[in-house]
């Protein structure tokens, strides 16, 4: 009984846990070359050093692609909680780079379930990329896509094609994958004197490097690489530019595009959350310090080492679902080397990456994540309670001091709308899925964790001669991730081939030019009939002194019933015909009823919350 009261005990206590060494002396990688042919077959072949891929013309498209590039040695066995290494030589052999290569064991938050793992589709040896390139690319600038998942699920198959596409092929694409969950973040003490932390976000680190090596070989310029992301995808882009506390100038990349940066609690690596999921994983694979001595032979981390995929996956899994609503177990955390400081401070001291960023949020990203039934003040303050539990009652006073109650809002059968950003009701009481007391819930829970993190690196690119652009996602209903089809497509029914012509070269803009401006004629859009000149065409600087943001969203259309999973409502869409882009300048500092005073407010309270 007892030790089943410790299981117990250490899972509750992972609720939302979630580099010794600098990794940078990687073996070094081998220069390749891409071989001469005169046939188109073997044109697309290239040569690696370590493999040879060969490439092929998607006719569709017109793009050759390269999937399944490995560019990382299996992290396996030995290599399990290791910095990534330089894979090995093959025989010389060709190999089709025709299919993507597996997917990283995924888990789930506490919002979903994860079906067990059974090996299908996935494996421990997934650290593997994709190239898209235009037919006869040379010297072009590079997109280089990480994606989102809670860094506990999601794969590197995003399609990259549309948005090349729709930028007139002027730039390379490569999208990676890295390591997840317990596999990619597993953290504490032993793990760090052992092995690494972060182990996902050194896959990143190392996967850039395979881009400044590798990528000429397929028409990209390494000089020019904008890193981009979205969600924890954008989360890893903010904390790439933070790598090494700001010291690696632009070796790696020059610009950053971080759709809705997601920042959770950021704990120190041994602080007692990681230290507790450390142990709670270990005990759920039968690892535990407290089995009889001989169970186990060496230490906790050997035998985390031994065990097979398929347990340690499940059990990565279940200690995510096992937390508090809308969390993960296995995040990143401050290790003092990869990743020196949280973001909130480290970002106001602009020690920083890269030159330009392009950062953007959604205007509604808390819904997904954020407890439901919360009907009554009394539930939100503990809800409050339960998700920032080192807060005092003053501290909770201060947050209901910045969200206030609206008595025109406070009815949770209130017709449901999506604000205008600069007129009551603000997104504090009203928006498209909520109002009242569950409204205040999405509203501080999505600035907490998505919108603040996109000022907070938005003034940090400022000045120091870095430029900052900064944008927000409105078209409703404009929950978390709804943004993302408008720059990979396909079109959702409420994003009009206008707007996603628009959005998609905001993008390329801004990877292929350094700045985002779009010409009049494609902000406003052809079904406008417009001859006015749009504000994105001279796209304005986002500075502390004149904090601009372009609001991209869309009007007119015709409604249609529209259905979230978790949210048990009757709400509304809008879809062709009539659809118009309605993309305007607005001020992000006083957007919302303040945006910026309460992000903040959130700054002085980040030793807290921590973030």
């Amino acid at each position: 009984m007892d030790s089943i009261l410790t299981v117990l005990t250490l899972l509750l206590a992972c609720c939302v846990a979630s580099v010794q060494s600098d990794p940078r002396p990687y073996a070094p990688f081998l220069r390749g070359r891409q071989l001469s042919s005169n046939s188109n077959a073997s044109s697309l072949e290239v040569n690696l050093g370590y493999g040879i891929y060969q490439g092929y013309n998607n006719a569709t498209t017109g793009l050759n692609l390269w999937k399944g590039i490995r560019y990382a040695a299996p992290p396996t066995g030995s290599s399990r909680w290791q910095a990534p290494k330089s894979p090995a030589t093959n025989n010389g052999s060709v190999i089709q780079a025709n299919q993507f290569g597996p997917i990283c064991p995924q888990g789930q938050d506490t919002t979903n379930t994860l079906v067990p793992y059974n090996g299908t589709g996935a494996s421990e040896d997934c650290l593997f990329l994709n190239v898209y390139a235009p037919a006869n690319a040379s010297g072009l600038p590079v997109l280089f896509y990480i994606h989102g998942g809670g860094y506990g699920r999601g794969n590197g198959q995003q399609d990259l094609s549309a948005i090349i596409n729709a930028n007139n092929d002027s730039f390379v694409g490569v999208s990676i994958q890295y390591r997840l969950g317990a596999f990619g973040f597993l953290a504490g003490d032993e793990v760090f004197r052992n092995g690494v932390v972060n182990a996902g976000l050194l896959d990143q680190h190392f996967a850039l490097q395979w881009v400044q090596n590798y990528i000429h070989l397929f028409g990209g310029d390494p000089s020019h690489v904008t890193i981009s992301g979205q969600s924890a995808g954008a989360g890893s882009v903010m904390l790439q530019d933070m790598a090494y506390g700001g010291s690696q100038g632009q070796s790696l990349f020059r610009n950053t595009i971080a759709s809705s940066p997601y920042l959770p609690m950021q704990y120190g690596y041994k602080d007692w959350q990681p230290s507790q999921a450390y142990y709670a994983f270990a005990t759920m694979v039968g690892c535990a310090p407290t089995l009889p001595y001989g169970a186990h032979p060496g230490t906790i981390f050997d035998c985390l080492v031994s065990k097979d995929t398929s347990t340690l996956q499940n059990a990565s899994a279940t200690l995510s679902e096992s937390g508090k609503y809308g969390t993960w177990c296995f995040l990143p955390v401050t290790d003092g080397v990869f990743v020196q400081d949280l973001p909130s401070r480290q970002l106001l001291r602009k020690e920083l990456n890269g030159l330009n960023l392009l950062v953007s949020n959604n205007a509604l990203e808390g819904p997904a994540y954020t407890q439901p039934n919360i009907t009554t003040e009394d539930d939100l303050v503990a809800w409050l309670q339960l998700t920032f539990p080192l807060f005092t009652n003053d501290d909770i006073a201060k947050v209901l001091l910045y969200y206030p109650s609206s008595n025109a809002s406070t009815d949770p059968n209130a017709p449901l709308f999506a604000t205008t950003g600069t007129s009551d009701p603000s997104f504090i009481n009203q928006s498209s899925v909520a109002t009242g007391q569950q409204q205040r819930a999405f509203a501080i829970y999505s600035e907490t964790t998505f919108v603040c993190p996109s000022y907070w690196m938005a003034e940090a690119y400022s000045d120091f001669g870095r430029t900052s652009y900064k944008y927000q996602y409105s078209v409703p209903i404009a929950v978390h991730g709804s943004d993302l089809t408008a720059y990979f497509g396909p079109a959702t029914p409420n994003q009009s081939p206008d707007f996603v012509n628009a959005a998609m070269q905001i993008w390329g803009s801004f990877i292929t030019q350094d700045n985002p401006s779009i010409p009049s004629s494609v902000a406003n859009g052809a079904s406008s009939n417009s001859t006015q000149t749009n504000a994105a065409s001279e796209w304005p600087p986002f500075t502390i002194y004149s904090p601009y943001q372009m609001d991209l969203n869309i009007t007119g259309g015709t409604s249609f019933p529209f259905n979230l999973s978790y949210i048990h409502a009757n709400l509304t869409e809008y879809g062709e015909p009539g659809l118009v882009n309605d993309i305007t300048l607005v001020n992000a500092y006083t957007w919302e009823a303040g945006r910026g005073y309460r992000c903040d407010m959130w700054r002085s309270l980040a030793a807290i919350v921590p973030e």
